[in-house]
């Protein structure tokens, strides 16, 4: 009976042996490059499958999350936009990635960083943790993309940056101008851009915002294009006035996700009529490969407000499609 045990045991390891397995690769996987080819609905999710590490050595590239929205003027969720963005980023795995025609991952090494921490009980001690452990990220050389959250945490993203490469222009695709007033004490995803522009972070003169929606008291010298100016402009208008304004000088890509059309990202906070189709803003972003980013964000992707991952997929193609144009640079 001993023998037959053993034999049934040899065979079955044999059988399964033969069988695909999911490699989990965001704990497991042996190497930094490359897809996983994993079941788009099993495994460890991380972004893209990438291994989850904070060993930063031979990295070209971080992906960071920020679940934090606390500073959001109504609704509230976004801090499960890293989960959610993370998630829907499996069906893209292992594949050519449209419309680069290629896996971005055969070509950058890269990790998939984690969250931010910070005691959400203590507010004002979290620009702080972001800034540090953004700058910690980024003196290694390696380039930062994070997923938010709500829109504040671009600001201490920016003090981290500008601390690495100095003064940046700003590439904002927003339905909102996010410039209202901020004696400079206030925790606000609806103030931060004219508060990196008053403390010099970023260069109004060299910085434009995309599909705006809305008006707010001033626009602190930042070219605006409206939805309806995407609109009329075209796709090869805007490019024509994004590469003017910023020329040769570094940037920032900020993506919020209400940039797009409620029908197109249901899954945020501030959602505005009339704003991009996912066609037309991925078509704008994936064209910005003249432009010198240097780090970038996808924000307010709020997934409690989803409806079948529509938003959640639109955050993880932006993601994709700015991973895709930093890959395009190391052929």
């Amino acid at each position: 009976m001993k023998a037959t045990g053993q034999s049934n045991i040899a065979r079955v390891t044999r059988m399964t042996d033969d069988l695909p397995r999911p490699t989990d690769n965001a704990f497991l996987g042996h190497s930094l490059k490359g897809g996983s080819h994993e079941p788009t609905y099993a495994g460890a999710l991380s972004f893209m499958r990438r291994r989850y590490s904070r060993d930063l050595n031979g990295v070209d590239l971080a992906i960071w999350g920020i679940p934090f929205d606390a500073s959001v003027s109504n609704r509230p969720g976004a801090r499960f936009g890293p989960q959610g963005v993370r998630r829907a980023s499996a069906i893209f795995d292992g594949d050519p990635q449209y419309p680069f025609g290629f896996d971005p991952f055969e070509r950058l090494a890269a990790v998939d960083y984690g969250d931010c921490v910070f005691d959400y009980g203590v507010q004002s001690d979290i620009p702080g943790h972001i800034e540090r452990q953004a700058k910690a990220i980024l003196v290694t050389g390696t380039h930062l993309f994070s997923i938010g959250g709500d829109h504040f945490v671009t600001y201490p993203l920016l003090k981290a940056h500008v601390a690495q490469h100095g003064p940046l222009a700003l590439v904002q695709f927003d339905a909102h101008q996010d410039t209202w007033d901020d004696k400079g004490n206030r925790i606000d995803h609806g103030t931060f851009v004219g508060r990196a522009v008053r403390e010099g972070l970023i260069d109004p003169d060299r910085s434009i915002q995309i599909g705006i929606r809305t008006h707010a008291p001033e626009t602190c010298g930042i070219e605006i294009l409206t939805g309806e100016d995407v609109e009329m402009l075209g796709i090869n208008g805007v490019l024509e006035m994004v590469t003017d304004r910023v020329g040769d000088v570094k940037a920032y890509m900020t993506f919020d996700i209400d940039c797009l059309d409620p029908a197109f990202a249901p899954g945020t906070g501030t959602p505005v009529a009339g704003g991009l189709t996912s066609r037309e803003a991925l078509m704008i972003l994936r064209r910005l490969g003249e432009v010198d980013f240097v780090g970038g964000d996808i924000v307010e992707v709020a997934p409690a407000y989803d409806h079948a991952d529509i938003t959640s997929i639109a955050g993880a193609s932006v993601a994709l499609t700015y991973i895709g144009l930093i890959a395009e640079k190391r052929r």
